[in-house]
């Protein structure tokens, strides 16, 4: 049972960063993929989405050639089915690149992503929003990987 457990978090583990490098990449076919059609996203404190389709449609929609995400994993750590990451989500629109801390749990179900639930600070937000303003023209100050 352990070898099948450690095998299930393995697998887990390596779909979500597989998710992650998918986003950074704008991979919208992977992403696709990975998507279960009764996926539950949700940026706690903001309105839940449902739906494989619906969420891809989403992250086509804030991810273009002119808006970018670049994730910075800290931890990443599996039990089971459930993966818990807490990572640093740069958004860059132009010269415009605000950081912000994000903690994010992840369901797995038959290879596919069935819960997605990211938790944030506003304050941790509002300062890399700033940041980002100011980055415009202190280039130094732009978040890093």
């Amino acid at each position: 049972m352990k070898t099948t457990l450690n095998n299930i978090e393995a697998q887990s583990e390596e779909i979500i960063e597989r998710f992650l490098n998918a986003l950074v990449e704008q991979d919208h076919v992977t992403i696709s993929e990975l998507l279960h059609p009764e996926i539950l996203y949700t940026n706690v404190s903001l309105p839940t989405f449902k739906g494989g389709k619906r969420v891809a449609g989403l992250i086509k929609l804030a991810l273009s050639r002119t808006r970018k995400l670049q994730v910075k994993n800290h931890q990443i750590v599996a039990k089971g089915n459930v993966v818990l990451t807490e990572r640093t989500d740069i958004v860059n629109i132009g010269p415009f690149h605000a950081g912000f801390w994000v903690c994010g749990t992840f369901k797995v179900e038959n290879g596919k992503i069935i819960l997605w639930r990211d938790y944030f600070d506003w304050l941790n937000v509002s300062k890399g929003l700033i940041r980002g303003f100011l980055g415009i023209g202190i280039i130094g100050l732009r978040p890093k990987i």
